[in-house]
C-alpha cells in the first residue's frame, strides 16, 4: 500500500468543503489513515515548502498556508500518489478537468483548495515533516 500526503488548504476549510473533499477521496479508493485540523506554524510551512524558497511566491504561499486552519491527512491505497494527483486536477483550477477537486473547490491558482505529494520521494519527505502534528 502506498501513502501520500493530502492538505486541504485554508480556502477550502473556510468554505466548508472538507466533508465533500473527503467523500471524493474515499470514493476513489483511498483510505484516510491520519487526519488533523491545524493552523500550520510558520516554521512547518517554511520547511514544507522549502523547495520553493527562492521563488517570488514563497512568502505569499507561507502566509496563506498559515493564515487559517488546514486539514492535514495521510492517505493510503493502491497507487495513492497518482490516484490522488488525478483526483486533485491541474494546479490552475481553470485548467483542471471537470469533476476534479480543484475544478470543483478552488478559488484561484494561489487558493487551489488542496495539496498532494507529487512523487514517492516527496510523499516520504512531506509525511515526515507533517508527522510531528499527529503526536
Amino acid at each position: 500500500m502506498e501513502k501520500t500526503l493530502c492538505i486541504i488548504k485554508p480556502d477550502a476549510v473556510k468554505n466548508s468543503f472538507v466533508e465533500e473533499i473527503n467523500k471524493s477521496i474515499k470514493s476513489n479508493g483511498l483510505e484516510i489513515i491520519n487526519s488533523k485540523q491545524i493552523q500550520l506554524s510558520k516554521k512547518i510551512a517554511e520547511d514544507f515548502y522549502s523547495e520553493h524558497a527562492e521563488r517570488p511566491f514563497f512568502s505569499e504561499l507561507v502566509e496563506f498556508m498559515t493564515s487559517d486552519f488546514s486539514v492535514v491527512q495521510i492517505l493510503q491505497g493502491e497507487d495513492a500518489i497518482s490516484t490522488y494527483r488525478k483526483l486533485m486536477g491541474a494546479t490552475n483550477p481553470e485548467e483542471a478537468e471537470e469533476g476534479t477537486l480543484r475544478a470543483r473547490f478552488a478559488e484561484s491558482l494561489s487558493k487551489n483548495a488542496v495539496h498532494g505529494s507529487d512523487s514517492a520521494d516527496s510523499a516520504i519527505r512531506e509525511i515526515d515533516i507533517m508527522s510531528k502534528i499527529f503526536d
